[in-house]
């Protein structure tokens, strides 16, 4: 199995981002997340379904919340990160100071 993340909209969890393979990405709403009518879709390009999610690279909407140009070369840099490992460099990023309301937390091992 693959490293997972929990992705957070304003502190409530919406879902479980996981990198299964390195060609298999799958997102997938939380059940509480998804029947609540006052929770929004994390993005319009990924609408509250109780449907996973696949694809063969990280979905465009997290791609967008990476940091580019100079800013990544420097992070990565510092957090020994490979430039083109986008899943890690978001779990090492994404936790905090995100642009918008999503948050981007990895699940350890011994959590799942």
């Amino acid at each position: 199995m693959g490293r997972k993340a929990e992705v957070y909209v304003n502190d409530n969890v919406a879902g479980i981002l996981e990198k299964v393979s390195s060609q298999l990405f799958v997102f997938r709403y939380e059940d509480s997340y998804y029947n609540s009518p006052k929770f929004p879709a994390i993005s319009l390009t990924m609408p509250k379904t109780q449907q996973e999610y696949q694809s063969k690279y990280l979905f465009p909407f997290f791609f967008g919340l990476l940091s580019e140009g100079d800013n990544k070369e420097l992070q990565c840099r510092l957090l020994r990160i490979d430039p083109d490992d986008h899943f890690s460099h978001l779990l090492a990023t994404a936790h905090t100071d995100t642009i918008g309301a999503v948050t981007v937390r990895e699940i350890n091992k011994s959590q799942s």
